[in-house]
């Protein structure tokens, strides 16, 4: 199962402005972990943002991490994680694992162990797909690849040995959310209305004038 052509790439400054954007959908670091002059891994300073004015080959402004066969499979899982319905399309139809790479690609403080979680995560579906059904994971049918992630979204693992793969698959789940629901589809999905100018405004409701003493 592989639903998107090796060519089929999400536009970089636009991946670059989500992913900066999605930090606050996310909440998953520290409020300064964007912030400019945080130190990268190993205590090196990153510098600033990217400037989002420019445009940026994939590359240019720092490297991404996905070869073609691992964001293959990053975007079966997001299909898998958030399918198309009737009132949205997938995340994988969105570009989800766009987001999710330049994620873990950035320099900031924190995404460098997400990037190791991610990378290991999409080795062992590999690994565990292969054990049980002899293929790679974005090979197996829809039942199979299930079948797999069923085991990781427990609670509590099954096994001891899921332990670490369930950890990469909630953290996966977590990022596939927050991408999706940062795009104006993924804001329709759940009826999010905010930021929308009233047209008119007649003042507060009478009911609540004559509690105020003021009608």
């Amino acid at each position: 199962m592989n639903p998107l052509p090796s060519s089929d790439r999400l536009d970089r400054r636009a991946a670059l402005k989500w992913m900066l954007a999605g930090t606050a959908t996310l909440m998953v670091l520290d409020r300064d972990s964007l912030a400019q002059g945080a130190s990268a891994p190993g205590g090196r300073g990153y510098g600033t943002d990217p400037d989002l004015i420019k445009e940026y080959k994939p590359g240019d402004y720092w490297p991404l991490t996905l070869n073609d066969h691992q964001r293959r499979t990053a975007a079966v899982l997001c299909a898998l994680i958030i399918p198309a319905d009737d009132r949205s399309p997938s995340a994988a139809d969105l570009k989800v694992h766009d987001f999710i790479d330049e994620w873990i690609s950035a320099p900031y403080a924190g995404h460098d162990k997400d990037r190791a979680r991610i990378l290991d995560g999409l080795a062992w579906l590999d690994a565990e797909a292969g054990r049980r059904f002899g293929k790679k994971f974005i090979e197996a049918n829809a039942g199979q690849q299930t079948a797999i992630c069923d085991d990781l979204c427990r609670e509590v693992p099954a096994r001891a040995e899921l332990k670490e793969p369930s950890l990469f698959f909630k953290r996966f789940r977590d990022l596939t959310a927050g991408g999706f629901y940062t795009t104006p589809e993924g804001m329709k999905d759940i009826q999010y209305v905010g930021n929308v100018p009233l047209l008119t405004f007649d003042g507060p409701p009478p009911e609540v004038l004559k509690q105020l003493g003021l009608a």
